[in-house]
């Protein structure tokens, strides 16, 4: 199947954090496109989840999206409704349904000035955002590990997420999702850089 990019207006007054946005989904779904079918129960640096359960997770994180931004749920009211498999028979398409589904949630008129209701407090739409974009970027060399795939992430991303993420960091290790920061080695990049942050070892 043939991964359907994400594309974002770059005209006058488009907001460059969905123009992120759009490149992060594209970067992780052109890994998901690029699983052969004999690599969903690999290992990955998620050291917890298959190649298939990182992939759920994230398709999950991208229905969450219209709930909290468009129709501006409280966690309660969504409970359990993302939980379980939504990968079904064909993971990619589900992937690709989801990430359209959040992206247009994210670009409707308005909804970036929007307040959304998170597990730890109300938040801005634009943080909320960024959040997912750093996430999007960090799993997608996951993903890109677990199965072979080109690892490299591209700059302005990478650049975006260590914005992003620097602040908190240190918090990061104790929401259980990351590990421990591992210390870069001499000279490293900016992607290393970033990736020893939240834990992984490039």
């Amino acid at each position: 199947m043939t991964h359907t990019r994400i594309t974002h207006s770059r005209i006058a007054g488009a907001n460059p954090l969905l123009d992120r946005h759009a490149e992060a989904l594209d970067l992780f779904g052109a890994r998901v496109h690029a699983v052969r079918d004999d690599q969903w129960g690999a290992g990955t640096p998620c050291v917890e989840w298959t190649v298939r359960d990182l992939v759920n997770h994230l398709v999950s994180e991208q229905l969450w999206v219209p709930s909290l931004v468009r129709d501006g749920c409280m966690i309660e009211e969504v409970g359990g409704t993302f939980d379980g498999d939504l990968l079904g028979t064909d993971p990619a398409a589900s992937w690709d349904t989801a990430a359209r589904s959040a992206h247009d949630a994210f670009a409707a008129p308005g909804a970036l000035h929007r307040i959304v209701h998170l597990s730890y407090g109300d938040t801005a739409a634009t943080a909320y955002c960024a959040q997912m974009v750093t996430d999007l970027v960090v799993h997608a060399w996951d993903l890109a590990r677990a199965i072979g795939a080109d690892e490299r992430l591209p700059g302005v991303l990478v650049e975006f997420a260590v914005r992003e993420v620097t602040p908190y960091a240190a918090d990061l290790e104790k929401s259980g999702l990351f590990g421990a920061p591992v210390e870069p080695p001499a000279g490293a990049d900016a992607q290393t850089a970033l990736l020893c942050l939240l834990g992984r070892r490039p």
